[in-house]
């Protein structure tokens, strides 16, 4: 049987309004197309995998636990929207960049490759949505199509990756834009069903 494809999605600012380092769930916006998006994508076959940095760990901003909590009410929410997730993987470090032997801040690839392992994915022919340049990367890294949200950071990472030479997959203006983006690409590639 073939392996399931994903559909890798940032956190803040993709999912949910970036509101800086939140320690409780009802500091969480999330966006109500983020869940019709991944009702769609889940409907076309795709897994929904939500990869995200969460330095605030680190930081001391939240603790470990309360993260964990805050994770599970996230997933249960969409879970309940009829949008479930199929998992959450947090990179945990400090800093904007990996860190001597992390090899799961983006755009390092560790998070897909631990998502690729428990839930037995395929990342070539998977996608990754965000709104950071480090998003835009890492789908490159793990062979997915990155692209490129006008939410959160996007308008101001469009810039940068711009100015570096970077060209995402797609640019869509939101998450709901995206993921029909992907559909019509898979329709048009003659995928249908994932």
């Amino acid at each position: 049987m073939p392996m399931r494809r994903a559909v890798f999605l940032d956190r803040d600012g993709t999912l949910n309004e970036d509101t800086g380092y939140p320690a409780d769930f009802r500091q969480v916006h999330i966006y109500p197309a983020a869940f019709e998006a991944v009702r769609a994508l889940r409907g076309a076959g795709f897994a929904a995998v939500v990869v995200t940095h969460q330095s605030g760990v680190a930081r001391g901003y939240i603790a470990p636990a309360a993260l964990e909590e805050l994770h599970r009410l996230f997933a249960a929410e969409f879970a309940r929207r009829g949008a479930p997730l199929d998992g959450i993987y947090s990179c945990l470090h400090a800093g904007e960049g990996p860190e001597p032997g992390c090899e799961c801040a983006k755009p390092r690839p560790g998070l897909a490759l631990q998502a690729a392992r428990e839930l037995g994915l395929d990342l070539h022919g998977s996608y990754m949505i965000g709104d950071k340049p480090t998003d835009v990367l890492f789908g490159r890294a793990i062979g997915a199509a990155s692209i490129l949200l006008l939410t959160g950071y996007g308008r101001r990472s469009a810039a940068a990756l711009a100015g570096g030479g970077v060209e995402p997959a797609h640019t869509a203006p939101d998450i709901l834009a995206a993921a029909s983006w992907i559909l019509e690409r898979e329709r048009s590639d003659g995928h249908g069903q994932v």
